[in-house]
């Protein structure tokens, strides 16, 4: 056996808050081989991200680290700063979440990682400018020659996590640590990059420490998992074992809060109503929402070869980001609405409520004409729909108590002091928070207890028709299990109408009736969730749904066949 290039022996990390030392990692020991892909999963909090900043000792100063941690022979614990400055590149690198605050806005990529090169190794400027170069083209980064002078904010979302890949490889590291590298990303931009994952494992040999709550990305990258939970590791074995035969309950509970991609359609086009009722019991409950066989003439949105654009602003054009679509949704009807960053969905949510205008076509909302509604009818309108927000965190006013804030669109419409408070009650009781958490302020709350202010804020009004767009993105899986239940428990008792914009085609599937899928502004497929998930016509949806990862290795492995395929065929067309 090689020697691990991690080695991780009895790892305990405690922070120092307010006169109290808070256990964040407990009694923590694994280790990473040469060439392996070992996950870290859990929920918020469990301390898969503590561990790995502490393999770079990265960790604030108010931490107290015990333990070993040994990358490549060489002990982390204990070491001076330069040291450590001098091992971070070197031995280990890190691929941060987001690359557009990893990454420095005002120097070209070219030159951030010419600067990483040219501070561990004496190069000349040009060699390490070519070396950048060769980087880029490492992780095929298209025309490097020219990429290497752009700016972050130039490059797509794919390409800066992919500029990022090259300046963590730059120095040929036996370690990469992979921090939740695809959580921002599309689903086709998020195959991309797993895809050169699994290349560059194989060609630079380093292990990687993946750590993720995403356990499609698990079942497609990873050989070995651990899964955390309140600092701990309460299971460990191969992606086989820990998918296939979870032995703890947090486990058992992580894995069956994630939706899975086909699962509830393929029972229903099989027939199978047994297994439809125990994959999707909330959804059958949702019969009364009206399916595409039984839709009634009435409509909440009409839209009729309607295009959006974007405002001419001095010398910027306008720009059209919507272009002649049709949809509409029934009265009670979930409709989803799927497609890539840019291909307009959220667009077309923020013109139906009136942040955008109509510039062509018919579009009819709650029975008013938006093609040039007038401030008043517009102001109606509104009364009667809502909008929930993918954070959140930054759509709540950090100055009001949850309580102000739900009650802030009643204020607004004229209820009195009484009827607010009442409101405000029955909504926190609908949406399952305690009423004693309305004075609380939104930074006292976690991620899914403020979704849900955001949904009983949305709600205040008793909306007819629902804008939600990504509202469960950026929860962890099983915080999403609970605020999904919640929607769909709402949208029965409630009977709301609802576009629901995502990216995520498993939460569609569990939500939605009817489906949408939007591509640069056009909408290249509409129709019945079955027929949309199961018999796609349009070649672009073909190539979403295989870009799904689900958590599940063998069927990963033959999706990744299939979009490999899929590919192939349209670079032979």
């Amino acid at each position: 056996m090689s020697t691990p290039v991690l080695s991780v022996d009895q790892l305990n990390i405690d922070f120092w808050v307010d006169g109290v030392w808070y256990p964040a990692v407990v009694d923590a020991s694994f280790d990473l081989n040469s060439g392996e892909v070992l996950a870290i999963v859990g929920e918020s909090g469990s301390g898969k991200s503590t561990t790995a900043l502490a393999t770079l000792g990265l960790l604030p100063k108010n931490a107290n680290v015990r333990g070993s941690i040994v990358v490549d022979d060489t002990e982390v614990v204990g070491l001076d700063q330069r040291t450590l400055r001098s091992m971070r590149g070197r031995l280990a690198s890190v691929i941060f979440q987001e690359p557009m605050t990893a990454l420095n806005p005002v120097y070209t990529v070219g030159f951030q990682i010419a600067e990483m090169l040219r501070s561990h190794q004496s190069m000349a400027p040009k060699a390490a400018r070519k070396r950048a170069i060769e980087l880029l083209d490492l992780v095929e980064i298209p025309n490097p020659e020219v990429r290497v002078d752009s700016y972050p904010h130039q490059l797509s979302g794919g390409q800066r996590q992919r500029a990022m890949i090259a300046q963590a490889l730059a120095l040929e590291p036996k370690l990469l640590i992979a921090d939740e590298p695809t959580t921002a990303l599309d689903v086709t931009v998020q195959a991309e990059i797993l895809k050169l994952l699994r290349d560059l494992r194989d060609r630079i040999d380093a292990g990687v420490l993946l750590i993720t709550h995403d356990m499609g990305v698990v079942a497609d990258l990873s050989d070995r998992v651990l899964v955390m939970q309140n600092g701990e590791i309460v299971e460990r074995g191969t992606s086989a074992d820990v998918f296939y035969r979870p032995q703890h309950s947090y486990t058992q509970q992580l894995l069956g809060s994630v939706p899975h991609l086909g699962r509830l359609v393929n029972a229903v086009v099989a027939g199978d109503e047994q297994q439809a009722e125990q994959i999707a019991e909330a959804i059958d409950e949702t019969a009364d929402q009206p399916t595409a066989t039984s839709v009634t003439t009435e409509r909440i949105v009409d839209l009729r070869g309607v295009s959006v654009e974007y405002p001419k602003r001095g010398r910027t054009p306008a720009f059209r980001a919507v272009d002649g679509i049709d949809l509409d949704i029934a009265p009670g009807e979930v409709v989803g609405l799927v497609g890539e960053s840019g291909s307009g969905k959220t667009t077309v949510g923020r013109a139906i409520v009136g942040l955008l205008p109509f510039v062509e076509g018919e579009a009819d909302v709650l029975g008013t004409p938006m093609v040039g509604v007038s401030k008043d009818d517009l102001r109606a309108v509104r009364r009667d729909l809502s909008f929930v927000f993918q954070d959140p965190g930054s759509s709540l006013n950090p100055r009001l108590p949850i309580g102000e804030s739900i009650g802030e669109p009643m204020l607004l419409a004229g209820f009195d002091a009484k009827a607010r408070e009442a409101r405000i009650s029955e909504l926190l009781d609908q949406v399952e928070l305690d009423r004693s958490l309305r004075n609380r302020y939104p930074h006292e709350l976690s991620g899914g207890q403020r979704q849900r202010v955001g949904i009983a804020r949305a709600l205040a009004l008793r909306p007819k028709l629902l804008i939600a767009d990504e509202p469960t993105s950026a929860l962890d899986v099983s915080v999403q299990a609970k605020v999904l239940d919640l929607f769909q428990e709402l949208q029965r008792d409630i009977g709301f109408a609802c576009l629901f914009i995502s990216h995520d085609l498993a939460v569609v599937e569990i939500l939605a009736k009817r489906i949408a899928v939007m591509q640069h502004g056009k909408l290249v497929e509409f129709g019945p969730r079955e027929d949309i998930l199961t018999r796609p016509t349009d070649p672009y949806t073909k190539r979403l749904l295989a870009a799904v990862p689900v958590p599940d290795p063998d069927a990963q492995q033959l999706r990744r066949q299939e979009r490999d395929a899929l590919i192939a065929a349209g670079a032979d067309d």
